[in-house]
């Protein structure tokens, strides 16, 4: 396998704690010789929505975002109730930190819906989304006779690349660009073309479809959509290219 100070540099475009954190997995992964270039591709910004009227049993959450927009909410004197039901076990650990009685899905949308359907809770369940937030969960949970409604919380807001970003996505080598969202693909994409030959690596199949427009080199998606197998597919796309 290629060893790390051989693997080309990584572009993180999540916003800055998000990819501070993947940043030092990357380190610790593959050593502190990885190049490694920080340039969100959007902030967040906080909303204050109308409120659905009545009590919820179950709070939806479908990202770590989600969970900061819960904690913003009760902060500010939002009744909302304990229990969680979370997309995966990052935001089910997140959640469960902010004091949330969550349990976690352990995949992604369409695991979430099917775990709500498979169990004896009717609701109602309030999903705090973004703005772009893909999968209709509460929609089709409605569908499905659960009581379910949504409520956007955040959204994300684009950010031009960095100075760095710019001149690393200029250069003719590879890099390689974890994609954590089909969003964040789309967002990048609207800032190209890149001259350097990019090795995209997604979280997820939507993540990669939306990736392509991104004209990569290569495209690689995660096993399942959490940071670990990112990790894996970063090491799995660096040693097909050295073999």
């Amino acid at each position: 396998m290629t060893s790390q100070h051989q693997a080309p540099p990584v572009l993180l475009t999540r916003p800055l704690a998000q990819s501070a954190r993947f940043a030092d997995g990357l380190r610790e992964r593959f050593g502190e010789g990885m190049r490694v270039v920080i340039s969100p591709i959007m902030r967040l910004r906080f909303l204050e929505p109308d409120w659905p009227e009545g009590e919820f049993r179950v709070l939806i959450l479908t990202s770590e975002t989600g969970v900061e927009a819960a904690l913003r909410l009760r902060e500010a004197g939002r009744p909302l109730p304990e229990a969680a039901l979370c997309v995966g076990d990052h935001t089910a650990a997140v959640a469960r930190a902010a004091g949330f009685a969550a349990e976690s899905a352990q995949g992604d949308a369409e695991a979430l819906i099917a775990k709500v359907l498979a169990a004896e809770e009717t609701g109602p369940f309030l999903h705090l989304r973004g703005r772009e937030a893909r999968g209709d969960i509460a929609p089709r949970l409605a569908a499905k006779g659960r009581k379910a409604e949504a409520v956007v919380v955040y959204e994300q807001v684009a950010e031009p690349l960095t100075d760095e970003a710019v001149l690393l996505l200029g250069g003719g080598g590879p890099v390689i660009v974890p994609v954590f969202s089909p969003r964040s693909a789309v967002l990048l994409a609207e800032q190209g073309p890149f001259a350097a030959r990019l090795w995209v690596v997604a979280i997820s199949r939507a993540a990669a479809e939306a990736a392509a427009r991104l004209g990569a080199e290569r495209i690689v998606t995660a096993d399942r959509p959490d940071g670990a197998a990112m990790l894996d597919a970063i090491a799995r796309i660096i040693s097909e290219a050295a073999s």
